[in-house]
């Protein structure tokens, strides 16, 4: 064999190992997509009260709506059993029990394709030799983090079928963490797989910048814990003033008792620590900014900062304006998509210093 042919055959191994690293890196920003339209119709599913519409948690059978006018009569029965039908929809129509049936079904269905469009895909990869070595345990790391996730949701939306006419808003925070932790795993792993040897990283990362940028998500996740606890416990329906909370900088019933249930319980403090926590979002997202923007960094890392900064001042004003306007569907629903972007753009520009940084080294 000619060294001609020696170089042309580590040129195709070498082009085929790129589109297998491209494939699988586009497979995972496919998936997480998915996350982020899941953790959509979860908000829709939340604002519009559906998420008690069905009672059972069948991870197959449940697949399939209801098919005759019989199966929705039995469905509807079954709802006509906990607290929520008794005490807020007593003169609930069966047409009106679909509408809120459907945002639920879609919700579970969502999650089920999910888990078929991260399985299958996988299984491919790995049975064909397209994944890098190591990857595929993280992969199936995922995969069962997905399968826990399932459980989350019932477990969740258990606590509203006796005694509650809601889920409790402790499962609500873990469900929705545990989604968007969900989301970072894919997307980080989406751009360590993306092939990206031919593009060196430029300029310097400073200490600062490092510590900024896991601080930036840090902080990112904590107001999303914070907001989930707004969601749970209807905290968007009060106080619809800004900047002060019906003309009080701090609400009077900020504290409950017992004290320490302040920050789980009081419909006050879960809007009032949910706002402080956004303006300390912009604050450190802006100093990020200013350091990296002073700083001779990859322009990678400049960019997604800028983005990033972008997203959460046009997020917190989308907040407000959700406030103003009491919690619309359309308006709640992209808060909370707001809010996955925002998670995703912190992400990315946390990966983008940490990839500058190894190059650096």
């Amino acid at each position: 064999m000619t060294m001609a042919r020696l170089a042309d055959d580590r040129t195709a191994t070498g082009a085929d190992r790129i589109a297998g690293d491209r494939a699988v890196s586009m497979w995972l920003w496919f998936v997480a997509a998915l996350v982020i339209a899941m953790v959509v119709v979860g908000g829709a599913t939340r604002l519009t009260e559906s998420g008690l519409s069905i009672t059972e948690w069948e991870p197959l059978l449940g697949a399939s709506p209801p098919l005759s006018h019989a199966d929705w009569v039995s469905a509807f029965n079954d709802y006509k059993q906990i607290p929520q039908y008794h005490i807020m929809n007593p003169d609930m129509t069966l047409d009106a029990f679909k509408s809120i049936y459907w945002w639920e079904w879609s919700h579970r269905f969502l999650g089920r394709f999910i888990g078929i469009a991260f399985a299958l895909p996988l299984a491919f990869f790995w049975l064909t030799g397209r994944l890098k070595s190591g990857t595929g345990v993280k992969f199936l790391g995922v995969l069962a983090l997905g399968g826990v996730q399932g459980f989350i949701g019932w477990y969740m939306v258990k606590s509203g079928l006796v005694n509650r006419v809601d889920v409790s808003q402790y499962r609500l925070a873990l469900h929705l963490t545990t989604a968007f932790a969900i989301l970072g795993l894919l997307v980080w792993l989406a751009l360590n797989e993306w092939p990206d040897a031919a593009r060196t990283a430029v300029g310097s990362v400073t200490s600062a910048i490092k510590r900024m940028g896991v601080f930036v998500v840090a902080i990112v996740v904590l107001q999303v814990v914070l907001g989930a606890f707004v969601a749970g416990l209807k905290a968007g329906f009060i106080y619809n003033t800004w900047p002060t909370m019906d003309g009080q900088w701090v609400p009077s019933d900020y504290w409950t008792k017992p004290a320490y249930l302040t920050f789980f319980e009081s419909h006050a403090a879960a809007q009032f620590n949910h706002r402080i926590m956004a303006y300390m979002v912009v604050l450190v997202v802006l100093t990020e900014l200013w350091l990296v923007l002073r700083s001779p960094v990859d322009s990678r890392i400049r960019a997604t900062g800028i983005l990033l900064a972008c997203a959460v001042l046009a997020q917190v004003s989308l907040g407000i304006a959700t406030l103003l306007a009491h919690v619309p569907l359309e308006l709640g629903v992209a808060h909370q998509l707001g809010g996955a972007i925002v998670f995703v753009l912190s992400v990315v520009h946390l990966h983008a210093i940490r990839r500058a940084a190894r190059h650096r080294e």
